[in-house]
């Protein structure tokens, strides 16, 4: 059963990465922008943001690359959306296979296409100024971590595809969650320079908590709870999206 079961998930995560590949405009997109992200971001804050003891170049890298991975799991709302409008949910369900493939196998597509992103990223970074000095088990440390992270989003985002009706719906209910986590966060600036009373919501949340840990990996400073809350957020945000997720498979007209 269980062979079967990933046997079913590989097939479909192939079909996902080809969907990808088979679009250039939609592999272009999906590479150029977040190039395009720090170096614009770099050129734009660095001189107006102060970051005490570190180049902003370092500080941001490790942002940006976690807020592009929160980004892109919009897309697996929109994606899967499309395929419960289109009737391709109901063909898949029709099939002999894992309850859990067809929503395995498009997060665990997502997942390596973050993965291709935030690689490409992170070598971007380098030619503008960018100085991992934690080393390539820092930088190797920071990227599954922030790569897991995004997995668990995109269960999430899975479930808000499954519940809205329409792609358009879904990237508008996409929006609602992961734009406040997006900038309300350590991402582009310290938190302490936020107003009080967004303080600590802005320091506790998921994509700070997941930028906080991948900084002091790829920076080489003890990482302290920050890996830890990361995780935490991450295997919880996976226990409650995928069986919400699944349950919700089988129920999507």
């Amino acid at each position: 059963m269980a062979t079967a079961a990933l046997s079913d998930t590989m097939v479909l995560t192939g079909r996902s990465l080809r969907h990808w590949v088979r679009q250039p405009q939609l592999a272009l997109l999906s590479t150029v922008q977040p190039v395009i992200l720090v170096v614009l971001f770099a050129q734009v804050f660095g001189g107006a943001v102060h970051t005490p003891g570190t180049p902003y170049i370092d500080f941001l890298v490790p942002g940006v690359l976690v807020q592009t991975v929160a980004w892109d799991s919009t897309q697996t709302a929109v994606g899967i959306a499309e395929d419960v409008s289109t009737s391709t949910v109901e063909r898949f369900r029709s099939l002999p296979m894992s309850p859990a493939a067809a929503l395995a196998g498009r997060t665990l597509a997502d997942a390596c296409r973050n993965l291709f992103v935030v690689l490409l990223m992170t070598a971007a970074g380098t030619l503008v100024g960018f100085r991992p000095r934690g080393g390539a088990a820092g930088v190797a440390g920071a990227v599954l971590l922030v790569v897991f992270f995004g997995y668990a989003f995109n269960w999430f985002f899975a479930l808000i595809g499954l519940t809205v009706r329409g792609a358009e719906a879904a990237l508008a209910a996409s929006f609602i969650w992961v734009f406040p986590l997006m900038f309300a966060s350590s991402a582009l600036v310290p938190t302490d320079t936020m107003p009080h009373w967004l303080r600590p919501f802005a320091a506790h949340q998921p994509i700070s908590q997941a930028v906080d840990a991948a900084r002091a990996l790829m920076l080489g400073r003890p990482p302290g709870e920050a890996v830890l809350a990361t995780l935490a957020w991450a295997v919880g945000a996976l226990l409650v999206a995928v069986p919400l997720a699944v349950r919700r498979y089988y129920r999507a007209d």
